[in-house]
């Protein structure tokens, strides 16, 4: 089998996993894919990577959970059971989410990565990474929602965060500035707190979920901030003063409450940076709000 074949498979094996709608299905493909065959691919070509285009979408979406928008997720009571539960299904959701960015992006952009930095090989095995991880993360929440008498797709959601990736699916670099940095990484602000909730209920077991989920998110951060920065080196650009640009452009706030400054750091923010954010966003909500 030559070079070229193997590539070939390799990513048939990607997007049929991209495509696959079952959540456990999707799982199985994932893990097989990254511990199984990914050991044994070699990307070094550009013709290595496919061509795709923005207007290309292979996304497997489930008939469950029903999609609606953001405003009209319903709002439940933590301190029921099923209010409780709908919070669980919300962070799977997201989990089963980022599976497809993970996904997404490599298949999406590892051709970019080989053009612009010669390393395509690289990003995709980082976004094959991501793309494992959330899918142990998803299988964690799910089979906890199974223990409470509810399983994914028993509530509304919305797709914001697939909203996004459409958004960027014109450009790497933008991918890489909005995604892992912005969306991704409110999850490293808002986890810690809503572990504090969970622990006042004593479902320690979703708590010692979270720690892991937390754990590995700090990492997907990490990968979208270091790719984001080379690119910007690469292609001559400031990255800060364009990542304001980005801010203003999507019409985006960061933070939104309490600031994970320690995890945001291990992920790659420099405090001058988070900063810097922090003041531009002063100014960007009032933007907003015009």
């Amino acid at each position: 089998m030559t070079a070229l074949y193997a590539a070939q498979d390799f990513w048939y094996a990607v997007t049929t996993a991209l495509q696959t709608t079952d959540p456990l299905e999707k799982c199985r493909l994932v893990n097989h894919l990254y511990d199984e065959l990914l050991p044994q691919i070699k990307l070094t070509e550009l013709s290595d990577f496919p061509e795709v285009t923005p207007q290309m979408d292979l996304t497997g979406i489930p008939e469950k959970p029903i999609l609606v928008a953001p405003k009209d997720v319903p709002k439940r009571s933590f301190a029921t059971e099923e209010g409780y539960a709908a919070t669980l299904h919300a962070i799977a959701h997201i989990e089963f989410n980022a599976i497809n960015l993970g996904l997404d992006a490599a298949w999406r952009f590892g051709r970019n990565a080989q053009q612009e930095l010669g390393e395509g090989m690289a990003f995709a095995k980082d976004w094959l990474r991501v793309a494992r991880e959330e899918s142990t993360h998803f299988s964690l929440v799910n089979a906890h929602l199974h223990t409470l008498g509810y399983q994914y797709g028993d509530f509304e959601a919305h797709a914001g965060l697939w909203e996004m990736a459409q958004a960027t699916a014109h450009d790497i670099w933008e991918r890489m500035a909005l995604v892992p940095r912005v969306l991704e990484a409110r999850g490293l602000d808002a986890t810690p707190v809503l572990q504090e909730k969970i622990a006042q209920r004593k479902d320690m077991a979703a708590v010692k979920i979270l720690d892991v989920i937390l754990t590995d998110e700090i990492g997907h951060v990490y990968i979208g901030n270091h790719w984001y920065h080379a690119l910007s080196a690469k292609r001559g650009l400031d990255a800060m003063k364009c990542f304001t640009e980005l801010l203003h452009k999507y019409r985006i706030v960061i933070f939104k409450g309490v600031i994970n400054t320690d995890a945001r750091l291990q992920a790659g923010f420099t405090q001058h940076e988070l900063d810097w954010i922090y003041e531009v966003e002063q100014t960007l909500k009032s933007y907003i709000k015009q």
